[in-house]
């Protein structure tokens, strides 16, 4: 696909040779939160979704095998700029009603009106032209169809070691649009979006994950920034997050003789309606 427009760091960051990791360290998604999108979508016919930058499949998995949604969906196509994301996806997605191609949030290659739905599950805020990308929504949805948006998040303010982890890999960031800085919201404020979709609804499920001290470091070294950093510096950054968990005196254990402690989580999900 010619004229793909994919952020330096994640174009880097998302490359060869990352995405088993990826795939590896970050959470799936909450039931209740996957129910929340279903509930959003007003069919009663089987759904055309499209996923856009669907990553290693992450969210498809849970997607097309959760009890409200696997007999529901018609056909699933995934849209995904990174060669190497799309390598670990179609080895993992095996559904035969899910496929995998190449584009962007503003050329996802889908006919007009096709999608009962638009899910961009970890990844929206990466859209670098919001205007293009909201045209682009409403171009391949169907009348009243809905893009929805949803991610699993670090809850800094559930314990003081998740803030004091993101304070020392926030260091890193190096002018990454990570969605804690809300740049993604610029979305609500553009031309297209007040043209073409009903003001945004949006609702934060918390919840906790089983970890131990590898499992937070892998997830830490799976992100963009961290991913394309030197040696040395990822090393520096392994030690820092190990300083961390060791000094956490408040962290929740599960069985401390077995390293499982309770690592707070929240699911961010926002709705928009075509109007």
């Amino acid at each position: 696909m010619s004229g793909v427009n994919v952020h330096s760091i994640a174009a880097q960051g998302f490359g060869q040779g990352t995405n088993e990791l990826y795939d590896r360290a970050r959470p799936s998604y909450q039931s209740v939160a996957i129910s929340h999108i279903k509930a959003a979508v007003r069919s009663d016919s089987k759904l055309n979704v499209l996923e856009i930058g669907a990553g290693t499949g992450i969210f498809t998995r849970a997607l097309l095998v959760h009890p409200e949604w696997k007999d529901a969906i018609a056909q699933l196509k995934a849209v995904e700029p990174s060669s190497g994301m799309r390598e670990v996806f179609a080895k993992t997605v095996t559904d035969k009603r899910a496929t995998v191609q190449e584009g962007t949030f503003d050329n996802t290659g889908v006919e007009d009106g096709w999608a009962d739905v638009i899910i961009i599950a970890q990844a929206f805020h990466w859209a670098p032209d919001h205007e293009r990308a909201c045209t682009e929504f409403s171009r391949v949805l169907k009348p009243n169809g809905v893009w929805t948006m949803i991610w699993n998040l670090e809850d800094r303010d559930a314990a003081r070691w998740v803030a004091g982890l993101r304070n020392r890999i926030e260091q890193h960031e190096s002018g990454s649009p990570q969605f804690r800085l809300g740049l993604w919201r610029k979305a609500f404020e553009t031309i297209a979006y007040n043209k073409f979709f009903e003001p945004q609804e949006e609702r934060v499920f918390q919840y906790t994950l089983e970890t131990t001290e590898d499992q937070v470091l892998d997830r830490a070294c799976s992100k963009s920034y961290i991913a394309v950093l030197p040696p040395d510096e990822k090393e520096k950054v392994v030690s820092d997050v190990r300083a961390v968990l060791q000094k956490g005196e408040d962290k929740e254990w599960i069985d401390e003789s077995k390293g499982v402690f309770k690592y707070p989580y929240q699911t961010f999900v926002v709705v928009c309606r075509k109007k």
